[in-house]
């Protein structure tokens, strides 16, 4: 009997191990998890923090006894891998205070990524929250409920400094506004949602003042101040910021030490380098989900962009090529979408023209005001639409939007349209559906396809 080892019961882990035993069911599945808690939506985290969703184990998928009944996975959880013989092909891990070790045929690499912690001062004092984690989720709104011990008493958190102007930090500033409290959001860049590009960064940026939050940009944080152990302040250059919170958002490593350990690549990103079929450079090793590399669908070139339906889909195709079914894991644009308050802020492919022009481009950029729905249809917004093309071909090369609606649907057909290597001018000839109540007779991103080629072609 083949034997299949997988470190990580998350998306990429149990994506793998699910398929590999629904196509062959007498293969051997053993899934170590560190933790308590498997197959669960980090992504819903903020909005169970801000109170949308009552209960953190609405967020869980599928229990980890399902897996073990229903799919015959044996899944461990508090069960931590801590070193990989890839001679011996052995796991050593530990559980309940004993170590132990298992022998593979094949292994998956799936252990995820952990939030980037900036060498700062004062990063370990009480009050200095990441959101990485379902645990680290429930503290946070613990804390926002039940008051922080301070200076022997208990009081209730009036103000946040939240560090870092990503996903996690403007969705935790909503969800932090909602709490009533005072949001600090920095971000060391000049722009909050750097890979979103400077257009809708500055849209998103506004509606952030509007709605109360404090956005400092070109602010890196230097320092957290303590009083007693707690966190008071957020030092910057200009001035020193007092909070009663902090919330770390500034990013994710891949979590890869095991594998580098091991004697596995890492690429240039600093995640591990996988082939088109997840296979590192050891035999019968693969990686999958947020530690590892995949090739970017613009640029044919490893890259890292941490994203849920990336490590499901690449942990899928995995457990498939192991099942004997040989599946290609399959290109990304980095599509990603997310809330801001009332904004829909979305993006796909390369959006930044130096990035582009790294890759080897000759990048042309556009960004239109369009319509939302026909100009007569009650109810319509305004979106900023921002595509990217190269000027000597004329391929798209990514897209960025960002409106009251309609906009986190739309981006899909940019990315589709990436993954068939098409030209703005073919994009502009693509048969979008049209209904007053949804669109202009001219979609917004036939718009800015048809105003973009049009700019290539006199140029």
């Amino acid at each position: 009997m083949n034997s299949t080892i997988i470190l990580g019961g998350d998306a990429a882990g149990l994506s793998a191990a699910s398929k590999l035993k629904r196509e062959d069911p007498d293969h051997e599945v053993i899934v170590l998890e560190r933790g308590e808690w498997v197959s669960y939506g980090a992504c819903g985290l903020p909005y169970y923090v801000k109170g949308d969703i009552n209960n953190l184990e609405d967020l869980v998928v599928m229990e980890a006894e399902e897996f073990r009944k229903e799919r015959d996975i044996d899944l461990r959880t508090g069960t931590e891998a801590t070193a990989i013989d890839t001679d011996d092909r052995t796991v050593t891990a530990e559980s309940n205070g004993k170590t132990f070790e298992l022998r593979y045929d094949n292994l998956l690499i799936a252990t995820g990524a952990g939030a980037l912690t900036p060498p700062i001062e004062g990063i370990d004092l009480n009050g200095v929250f990441t959101l990485q984690s379902m645990n680290a989720g429930r503290q946070v709104k613990e804390v926002l409920e039940d008051g922080l011990e301070h200076d022997g008493e208990r009081i209730e958190p009036e103000s946040v400094g939240i560090v870092g102007g990503g996903y996690i930090g403007i969705e935790m500033a909503e969800a932090f506004h909602a709490r009533g409290l005072d949001v600090h959001l920095f971000e060391m860049l000049s722009h909050v949602l750097n890979p979103f590009g400077e257009p809708t960064a500055r849209v998103v940026e506004d509606h952030l003042r509007e709605k109360g939050v404090a956005v400092h940009t070109e602010t890196p944080v230097e320092a957290f101040q303590g009083q007693n152990g707690q966190v008071v302040g957020v030092d910057t250059p200009e001035n020193t910021v007092m909070v009663d919170l902090v919330l770390m958002g500034a990013g994710v490593d891949p979590r890869t030490d095991l594998a580098e350990e091991a004697g596995v690549d890492l690429g240039q990103s600093g995640a591990i380098a996988t082939d088109s079929y997840g296979k590192t450079n050891v035999d019968d090793v693969y990686a999958a989900g947020d530690c590892a590399e995949a090739t970017h669908v613009v640029t044919g070139e490893p890259d890292h962009i941490p994203l849920a339906l990336t490590a499901n889909r690449h942990g899928r195709a995995i457990g498939a090529t192991l099942a004997g079914n040989q599946t290609r894991t399959g290109p990304i644009a980095g599509t990603a979408t997310l809330k801001a308050f009332d904004l829909e802020v979305a993006r796909t492919g390369i959006v930044d023209p130096e990035r582009a022009a790294e890759a080897g481009f000759d990048p042309v950029r556009k960004t239109l005001e369009l319509p939302s729905r026909a100009h007569y249809y009650p109810g319509g917004t305004e979106l900023t639409v921002t595509l990217v093309a190269d000027e000597n071909s004329g391929r798209l090369l990514g897209a960025s939007m960002v409106g009251e609606e309609g906009v986190a649907q739309r981006i899909n057909s940019v990315a589709a349209a990436l993954h068939s290597d098409v030209t703005v001018g073919e994009l502009e000839q693509f048969d979008f559906a049209y209904a007053p109540a949804f669109s202009p007779t001219w979609d917004p991103v036939l718009t800015a396809a048809k105003v973009l080629s049009g700019t290539i072609r006199s140029s």
